[in-house]
């Protein structure tokens, strides 16, 4: 059948036809800026009322738009959130790649730029200065809501995979030392980041978090290369 659909169709093709191509270009891209404003729409209402007192009603209100179309791109809050929370990791991984061309053989170099980022633009980027307030302060993980739980739990072992991996890296450039115990560090290193953009969130005139970025991470890049307690602990002989 849909062979036959598709013979069929090609019956029908004619330089008219051909003519409304940009049309459908133009309406698959009307549908992509609906997409992002509904993601901003969501973004602006769970920061300011929190997930669990937002609907899909308030949303579709903000964006001017209505909850069918919502419902056309997103199945529900759960799904929305964990696409704005995708969008926003996504352009982490851009900014890895340059500066992993900008300091090249310095696996080091690079992730102290990428946590230095991390910290400023929570405090600079009003985007991402909202998802970090949603995720720390507006949102409670039941409900609809239990299901991005269980996706972000996933992500944080995943996460600690990934920050062992620059670790080793680290250490085979002779970074930091060649005994750490990479697990227990990428513990440490996630908890000192999200603890400091938290508070900060909760209190912003406590301290400038974009001012003080390059100290606090060199404190913990301080941390990893000469704590004793991030080392793997040695067997003492029988």
């Amino acid at each position: 059948m849909v062979v036959l659909w598709y013979i069929h169709s090609q019956m029908y093709v004619s330089p008219p036809f051909c003519k409304k191509l940009p049309m459908a270009r133009k309406t698959k891209q009307q549908a992509l800026e609906t997409r992002n404003h509904i993601l901003d729409a969501a973004i602006e209402r769970f920061s300011e009322h929190g997930v669990a007192k937002t609907s899909l009603a308030d949303i579709a209100n903000t964006a001017g738009v209505t909850r069918g179309a919502i419902y056309w791109h997103f199945k529900n809050k759960s799904d929305l959130l964990n696409e704005i929370w995708a969008q926003s990791e996504s352009g982490l991984k851009d900014l890895e790649h340059e500066y992993q061309l900008k300091y090249p053989s310095d696996p080091l170099s690079v992730m102290k730029a990428m946590l230095t980022y991390v910290l400023e633009a929570t405090a600079r980027d009003r985007r991402r200065r909202s998802l970090m307030e949603i995720i720390f302060h507006k949102c409670e993980f039941v409900g609809e809501m239990a299901t991005l739980q269980f996706m972000q739990q996933t992500l944080f072992l995943e996460c600690y995979d990934k920050i062992e991996d620059v670790l080793r890296e680290c250490m085979t450039a002779g970074q930091l030392p060649e005994n750490l115990d990479t697990r227990r560090t990428a513990i440490v290193l996630r908890g000192y980041m999200t603890g400091i953009m938290e508070n900060w969130l909760f209190m912003p005139d406590s301290f400038d978090m974009a001012a003080d970025a390059p100290q606090l991470i060199d404190v913990l890049i301080d941390m990893m290369q000469h704590g004793q307690t991030l080392r793997v602990a040695q067997m003492q002989p029988v």
